[in-house]
């Protein structure tokens, strides 16, 4: 049994002051109600079923006594949380606004009022000393809800009209509305469920697709013309694996469709100008194919894997862009993912990664000469962003890293020059001279470098690096998407306090390009749990911290990677932060009328395959739960939660608590009325909540106070 608080060395204060008196209310223990599903012969036991009836007064019962446990648990540590959040809103701008981008004669850009929970989406015509016209203000869109999010927002080329869609429930399904931006009424036009949307050429068509409303799966695409109630279904996708959505060439000629899983795409493109024509496949669809595409020059430019796992880039005349007509611009590059094309008039910008690092090359349309964008730091984040217009020699990006605040850059493509529009202020007294990033390697059980971010404060007295501190191990590792070394000025509330904060960049991802995916999906999907506990293991070995000052942190996906690292090895970590966990495993992607489940099949496998069900079985977190030590844990969901449902992590936190031995926290904290996979909505929420969770590790790991 390890105890809850610490002493971690002389150069950390201790959370003395957080040290409480044994909690009063007891944690709650769960009915267990024994339901068996028996698949390839194999029983299946699930003592709480029972929580998956929403509806049950017993089930919100449970987790308000769930909740009460955690707020005693925590009671201590509220003067904590008031400081860290004070002193993370002390370095928020509260009343600021980002970068305008020029679209069709304006300048769009959001702006954020000090006090209020939401931003404010803004234009004006001409030039920004022009009066500011306010499209959507969500401070007053959001009056009598507790939650809100905007997904699409699309403005019409005549610059009439915006198109957008709202969640009030945190359970992403978004309605569609539409309004006009001259007299400033919503009009009656709307649509339930809608995931994407565009805008044909005439300012008088919109093209929308819907979800289910069970499976959440993006399946039919719409054709609505203002003011009418008769949409017409252009497209419905009958395979189960497969979403679709919209989208438009960024010189707005094309109007493209899309249906995508995990390893397959198709295709389909229509003249903006005409709506009422029909969509055409570009090339078909083949299984383990995928292809996307943008227009430039009279002609596709399409990204495609038929080559090989990193994408090569092809060019295809709009006649007949089919495979055979297929022109290699950019091969397939076993060392280069091609991550993504922007294409503008006389240039496009090739989106790369490179050993786990995003690059960009810009290729003239003329003469096809190339360069690369270089940048200052060995580790960081870039991303184009903002780019509206097409007949521009500008590409606008996102710059940032561990160290240096997000930043937009304005590049000219054919001059070379870079100008810095904005980097994100940071109040107070940062200075980033005095922390540093480092890119670590640690050798995975199998022999492969697994890369490791790291950000900390420099102590002058450590001479080689820092020794022996608490620290924060951050993990993801599905979907191929890779976790980058972004900037967090909350961050330096645990930096400040001497802890690290680092990031395994773990198989499954996407870090290292697509092997890196599929080294750590289906049937490698133990490569991902294996490959953090390496990580944390060599940060332990290589004495950055103990095991005793040790905390991890995953969710969603990376809340799996967490069930499946705490039953692995348990004596390795003394904290574990759980958001939003896939746990359940198994009984999820046995239960096909779940949403998102079928398609999740091309990620972890299909259970009804036998195979795929013997080798799910033995990782599955909920499934896998046995009598032995825990780390101190909290676990955080919403009740609304569409990706996630809200069972999972409260299925595992009873099964958790009727198994673990010794006396370590175990926490679950449900937001029950408003919040879904991605938390609160509001800004000052969400630093609340982010207060909560600094204060849980920071008082587990014995930290109280910034050292003087």
């Amino acid at each position: 049994m390890r105890p809850l608080f610490f002493a971690v060395g002389p150069a950390l204060l201790l959370a003395s002051s957080l040290h409480a008196a044994p909690v009063a209310v007891a944690p709650p223990v769960a009915e267990k109600k024994p339901h068996f599903t028996v698949t390839h012969g194999d029983s299946l036991r699930d003592d709480y079923f029972w929580m998956r009836e929403k509806t049950n007064p017993e089930v919100v019962k449970y987790l308000e006594a769930e909740n009460a446990y955690a707020d005693a648990v925590m009671d201590p540590t509220k003067p904590l949380q008031e400081q860290l959040y004070t002193e993370m809103l002390g370095r928020v701008k509260e009343t600021d606004e980002n970068v305008p981008s020029r679209k069709g004669g304006y300048y769009y850009y959001s702006r954020t009022e000090q006090g209020k929970q939401y931003a404010i989406q803004c234009r004006r015509k001409g030039s920004m000393d022009a009066p500011e016209d306010v499209m959507l203000d969500l401070n007053e869109m959001a009056k009598g809800h507790a939650f809100i999010s905007i997904g699409d927002m699309e403005v019409s080329d005549d610059g009439n009209f915006v198109a957008y869609s709202t969640d009030t429930t945190g359970f992403r399904q978004y309605d569609l509305h539409v309004k006009d931006l001259r007299s400033g009424q919503t009009l009656a036009d709307t649509a339930p469920r809608v995931t994407s949307v565009v805008w044909a050429a005439d300012n008088n068509t919109i093209f929308y697709v819907q979800e289910d409303p069970v499976s959440k799966r993006s399946f039919q695409a719409f054709r609505h013309t203002l003011g009418s109630s008769n949409d017409a279904m252009v497209y419905e996708e009958k395979d189960e694996l497969y979403d679709i959505f919209m989208s438009r060439t960024r010189n707005d000629a094309y109007i493209i469709m899309g249906a995508t899983s995990s390893t397959t795409s198709e295709m389909w493109y229509l003249d903006a100008t005409k709506p009422t024509g029909e969509f055409q496949s570009i090339a078909g669809r083949k299984e383990g194919r995928e292809y996307y595409v943008d227009h430039a020059g009279g002609k596709f430019f399409i990204r495609t894997n038929d080559t090989g796992r990193n994408f090569r880039l092809v060019t295809a005349p709009v006649a007949t862009p089919g495979v055979a007509n297929w022109k290699e611009v950019v091969p397939q590059r076993d060392a280069v993912m091609l991550e993504d094309v922007d294409c503008f008039k006389n240039f496009y910008v090739l989106s790369e990664r490179e050993k786990g690092v995003p690059t960009f090359q810009v290729v003239s349309m003329g003469d096809g000469r190339s360069h690369a964008i270089s940048f200052p730091e060995p580790v960081y984040v870039a991303g184009g962003t903002g780019n509206r217009e097409f007949d521009t020699n500008t590409f606008r990006f996102n710059y940032e890293s561990f160290v240096t605040p997000p930043s937009v850059f304005d590049y000219d493509m054919k001059t070379r020059q870079r100008v810095l529009k904005k980097q994100q202020p940071v109040l107070g007294e940062y200075d980033p001279k005095k922390y540093r990033s480092e890119q670590l390697y640690a050798t995975a059980k199998d022999g492969t470098k697994v890369p490791i971010s790291i950000v900390y404060k420099i102590d002058p007295t450590e001479k080689t690096h820092p020794m022996n501190r608490p620290m924060l191990l951050l993990g993801y590792g599905s979907y191929g998407i890779p976790i980058d070394v972004s900037f967090a000025s909350s961050r330096l509330s645990l930096l400040d306090r001497g802890m690290i904060y680092g990031i395994a960049h773990i198989r499954g991802g996407g870090e290292m390009g697509k092997k890196w995916h599929e080294d750590g999906r289906m049937m490698t999907k133990k490569n991902t749990f294996t490959d953090f506990i390496d990580c944390a293991q060599y940060m332990v070995d290589q004495g950055y911290t103990s095991k005793d000052k040790l905390a991890i942190t995953g969710r969603s996906a990376g809340g799996l990677l967490m069930g499946a690292v705490l039953n692995m090895r348990p004596d390795l970590f003394h904290v574990a932060l759980v958001g939003m966990p896939f746990v359940d495993v198994m009984n999820t992607m046995l239960d096909a009328s779940l949403p998102l489940t079928v398609g999740e099949y091309l990620e972890w496998g299909n259970p009804n395959e036998k195979p795929a069900y013997d080798y799910m079985r033995t990782y599955s977190p909920y499934d896998n739960v046995k009598k032995q030590e825990y780390p101190i844990t909290l676990v955080r969901t919403s009740f609304n939660d569409s990706q996630v449902m809200y069972w999972e992590p409260m299925k595992w936190v009873a099964k958790l608590r009727a198994n673990k031995t010794g006396d370590e926290v175990l926490m679950l904290k449900t937001r029950l009325e408003a919040g879904g996979h991605g938390g609160a909505s509001g800004r000052y929420d969400r630093l609340h909540d982010l207060a909560y969770e600094y204060a849980f590790i920071l008082t587990q790991l014995g930290v109280a106070r910034v050292p003087q």
